[in-house]
């Protein structure tokens, strides 16, 4: 008997348009043999939706025996959306709740990070009401990290909202940018090396890809060079020696793990000269189209795109049965 699939898409995000692009993806990829696929629209007001021409609101989601979140960024790979699969007790695709809001905010992340003892460049942080009260306390924190620096809000995904600044004016300019995104700010140092990126796939023992780089033509890798302009080349896989590998995939599983992660994650890396790896973040629902450096990973590392979205769904009912086991009273 099939397997009765939800693909949850679209979403209350600044990320919407990229979610059907990857619920687009799947829909073309996933078996249909195995799986009776039913689509679940979110609009960007927040109404559920199914049926044939999408237009019926969600009376139950209940009947589902998976649930696929397709979401990325606020409302959706934040935590929100997993939460109420919880409490609903449904099988869910991809991280819980913790990993999922853990890993978007990036302050969270990264003081997660210190504490496994991996790698990564020093940072400042900041919220809405601090940098109102004391702008000029917050410009001298920044003062403590060497230019370029990176504001980004630290509640979103896609590179929206990020800038690169290179003295006091950018930096304003970006804070108040990022500012528009979210109440919580991130100020990175900027590290000369090479962007690459390992996928990570499984539930207790996690496995790693191979890894990927990131070459962007444009000044660095924004919204618009990922997903508008063609201006980012992806290699894979990348020429990287075998230490730094060995190092990416031990750090990639440590993060996994710090975060108590499942299914899928996309671990980001700066690699230097002098080959010093430092882990830059994780993305716990990454982009999912075939073109995406996700799959591309695991496809280069012998796992097709179909057989990736087989795995998600197999780690996913993997990981409800081991909930199963639970006791929720004394006796």
């Amino acid at each position: 008997m099939k397997k009765k699939i939800g693909l949850l898409y679209g979403g209350k995000s600044a990320e919407h348009e990229v979610s059907l692009s990857t619920a687009k993806a799947v829909t073309q990829a996933i078996d249909f043999e195995q799986y009776e696929v039913h689509p679940i629209f979110i609009t960007l007001d927040g109404e559920w939706l199914t049926g044939p021409q999408l237009i019926a609101p969600v009376e139950t989601i209940e009947q589902f025996d998976v649930i696929f979140p397709l979401l990325h960024g606020t409302n959706g790979e934040d935590g929100t959306v997993q939460g109420l699969l919880e409490v609903l007790n449904i099988p869910y695709v991809g991280n819980g709740v913790l990993a999922s809001s853990a890993g978007m905010d990036k302050v969270v992340m990264k003081q997660l990070f210190e504490i496994a003892n991996l790698a990564q460049t020093p940072y400042a942080y900041f919220i809405r009401s601090e940098w109102e009260k004391d702008r000029d306390g917050i410009l001298a924190k920044c003062d403590n990290l060497q230019v370029p620096l990176f504001v980004k809000p630290a509640n979103l995904g896609s590179s929206v909202g990020i800038s690169k600044a290179t003295n006091r004016d950018e930096l304003i300019a970006a804070i108040e940018l990022a500012l528009q995104y979210d109440r919580k700010i991130i100020v990175e140092q900027g590290v000369i090396g090479r962007e690459i990126e390992m996928g990570v796939l499984g539930n207790d023992e996690p496995q790693t890809s191979v890894v990927g780089e990131i070459k962007s033509l444009t000044d660095f890798y924004d919204y618009d060079s990922k997903y508008k302009d063609g201006s980012t080349a992806l290699i894979i896989p990348a020429e990287v020696s075998e230490t730094a590998v060995a190092t990416m995939s031990d750090m990639a599983k440590r993060a996994f793990k710090i975060l108590d992660a499942s299914g899928l994650v996309r671990a980001d890396f700066f690699v230097t000269a002098d080959d010093e790896v430092l882990i830059n973040e994780v993305n716990t629902m990454p982009g999912f189209t075939p073109s995406s450096m996700y799959p591309l990973l695991w496809q280069n590392t012998g796992l097709s795109y179909p057989q990736l979205i087989n795995q998600l769904i197999a780690f996913a009912l993997e990981r409800h049965t081991e909930k199963q086991k639970l006791q929720y009273n004394k006796d």
